[in-house]
């Protein structure tokens, strides 16, 4: 089951991204302690195949070894959360609702090879936006940063062990602007690629 929080108004908020907290993945902690890594991943090109502007369920494809690769992040103690950019709401293409269904179908879909997800952040916004409400250069936008940082603090996240897997030089950028390791995942088998990246899982136990 997945939470949708509702947009409190139609004009842009500079001080709010799109959140999804996935139930039962993962309680966000708020106090300030029981701080724990995250893995950050950039959802197109990376979860699932980019097919320009992917927003039907009934498209998704996931890259290979994607489930497994989130199973394994969760088994080494880490916070699995998507990053994503969603222009194409922007753009007129779909809407945010469109976002939050593809999103729980993403959620089924790595369900069935052991993955989970604490939760989905996206942004709707961009600075040449055909919809206006959408239109200005929000914070959120990668490459800049809101997004992780938004995750961060709702979740307690220890930024100096997480770090972010993307397929863009944007993603890799706003990774350093949050002061966390990015990883630029240029194809192949997703699980490999955590695999040859991740620390041995007692570094997470000092």
């Amino acid at each position: 089951m997945t939470e949708f929080p509702s947009r409190a108004n139609n004009q842009p908020d500079l001080n709010a991204s799109m959140a999804q907290i996935v139930v039962g993945a993962g309680t966000p902690t708020v106090d300030g302690l029981n701080f724990s890594p995250a893995v950050f991943f950039d959802r197109d090109g990376v979860l699932n195949v980019d097919t320009g502007y992917p927003h039907r369920p009934e498209n998704l494809t996931l890259l290979p070894g994607a489930g497994e690769a989130v199973a394994l992040i969760r088994r080494r103690g880490y916070r699995a959360i998507v990053v994503t950019n969603q222009s194409g709401i922007a753009r007129g293409l779909f809407g945010e609702k469109d976002v939050e269904l593809f999103h729980a179908r993403l959620v089924s879909a790595l369900a069935k090879k052991g993955g989970a997800i604490d939760a989905f952040y996206f942004c709707p916004y961009h600075p040449q936006a055909m919809i206006e409400r959408y239109r200005c250069d929000h914070p959120d936008r990668k490459p800049n940063p809101g997004m992780i940082e938004r995750a961060i603090a709702d979740f307690a996240i220890d930024r100096s062990r997480s770090i972010l897997i993307g397929d863009k030089n944007t993603d890799i950028e706003a990774a350093l602007a949050a002061g966390i390791r990015g990883y630029l995942f240029t194809g192949g088998n997703l699980f490999d690629f955590v695999s040859s990246i991740l620390p041995p899982s007692s570094a997470l136990e000092a």
